[in-house]
């Protein structure tokens, strides 16, 4: 095998291999060689088959299978000659070969960076800390028993307040541009429904306007769908909906006591709410997990300074774009986005595609040279978890993720991800802040 190094660019490299034709030739004649020995053709006795018939009935076939064996060896053999570390799988192109000729063929690939570590006590960090009060547990129980109401019938028909709950039919007709109503569209009719007055889940506004309604009387409602209403056919359209109203009823709230408690299971009032406590806390510490992870991907982004393969970079951009494309045709692209034109969108998530790759490639060197893994347990913890999803589908999920390795690579890559995160902000200077629960929430 004769090897040329040809011009390197940056991270790329490339490489002219010529494998002489001896060689190939050595090896296709021991390969039909082994195929004679094993064929068992009519006329002939087993293993016994003239190497001229093994020759013309599967020679071809040899050739083929000589050339892509000689190929994955030797540049095997050039990258690893070289301890070079591609960064995606190299890309092969035959330059020249026929028959009884030498094979000539280049390889090009891009390798990992030199990744240089960061001093990660000089990171210096702030980890928001938040407390439940004791109104933010009464806040959230009031939530909770507004969940398990129960409704009872006004017996005597007066208009509706807010929070009660009108049982109602409607019909919803979409308004044409010149102001007239269209024929009643789909999904925009029912019967016998139980809304709340001035409640979540309906279009904005319209249950709203349902506040003084009697049993009995009927109102036209007029709305706009939300521009980003999930239909493309109602997103932003105005309409109109008649809606009579059947019958009334008032919401009755359990108590927050004992009984309450039992009901979910535990011994009193003081246990479910240090339970709510403990919720509130999760969720807290969650959420100031994910802000100081932020800040420290911010902090590492600015010290990983080193060259990105560009072919990951256009790989990790191409994913990014297509979504974007998606978005721009069902009219859903971000509102800071809107009004760039596709230029300015391209250059500005190529940009994210290059620090995502360069924080991808950091966290993983990190990882590597730190002896950073993920076990085979909380691979199986993630497993089950993602099984759990799926209920009376278990067994299926787990057995398409053991024969999926590039299914089981998406369960480990976050599990490592933070894993790393965590060994770095052990190392990092971290500072507890104390912050409210609204300062906490803020631009989470």
């Amino acid at each position: 095998m004769q090897v040329t190094e040809l011009p390197a660019e940056g991270l790329k490299r490339a490489f002219q291999v010529l494998v002489p034709a001896a060689s190939l030739a050595e090896r296709r004649d021991r390969r039909l060689k082994e195929l004679g020995a094993e064929l068992k053709l009519p006329g002939f006795r087993p293993g016994k088959v003239p190497p001229a018939v093994v020759k013309a009935r599967y020679g071809q076939a040899v050739t083929g299978e000589v050339l892509e064996a000689s190929v994955q060896e030797t540049s095997r053999q050039v990258i690893t000659d070289r301890g070079l570390r591609p960064a995606m799988q190299p890309k092969i192109e035959l330059v020249n070969y026929s028959d009884g000729a030498d094979l000539e063929y280049k390889i090009d690939l891009e390798l990992m960076p030199e990744i240089p570590m960061p001093d990660f006590s000089a990171i210096e960090l702030e980890r928001p800390k938040a407390t439940p009060t004791e109104a933010e547990v009464t806040a959230f129980l009031d939530t909770m028993r507004a969940r398990l109401a129960t409704t009872e019938d006004v017996a005597d028909p007066r208009p509706a307040a807010k929070g009660e709950v009108l049982v109602c039919d409607f019909v919803g007709r979409l308004r044409n541009e010149d102001g007239s109503l269209a024929e009643p569209f789909q999904g925009g009719t029912a019967s016998d429904m139980p809304i709340e007055v001035g409640g979540d889940g309906f279009i904005p506004g319209f249950t709203e306007q349902m506040e003084g309604l009697s049993p009995g009387e009927t109102r036209t409602i007029e709305v706009t769908f939300p521009a980003e209403y999930g239909s493309a056919d109602l997103a932003g359209k105005a309409a109109s909906f008649d809606i009579t109203a059947k019958a009334l009823k008032r919401k009755i709230l359990p108590e927050a006591d004992d009984a309450l408690a039992q009901k979910l299971g535990l011994d009193d009032v003081g246990a479910l709410r240090a339970r709510v406590a403990e919720n509130l806390q999760r969720e807290y510490d969650g959420l100031a997990r994910m802000k100081v992870k932020r800040a420290l991907l911010d902090k590492l982004a600015e010290r990983a300074g080193f060259e990105v393969p560009q072919g990951m970079v256009e790989g990790e951009f191409g994913q990014i774009w297509q979504r974007v494309e998606a978005d721009l045709k069902g009219g859903k692209l971000d509102e800071e986005d809107k009004g760039k034109d596709e230029a300015t969108l391209k250059a500005e998530y190529r940009a994210i595609a290059e620090r995502r790759i360069r924080l991808g490639l950091l966290l993983s060197e990190i990882g590597r040279t730190n002896g950073v893994n993920v076990t085979n347990d909380e691979l199986a913890n993630a497993m089950r978890a993602e099984a759990s999803r799926y209920p009376g589908q278990e067994k299926q999920v787990l057995e398409y993720f053991r024969a999926n390795p590039q299914a089981l690579e998406g369960l480990r890559a976050p599990i490592f991800e933070e894993k790393v995160v965590d060994f770095v902000l052990e190392l990092a200077r971290v500072t507890e802040k104390p912050v409210t629960a609204e300062e906490l929430q803020a631009a989470a």
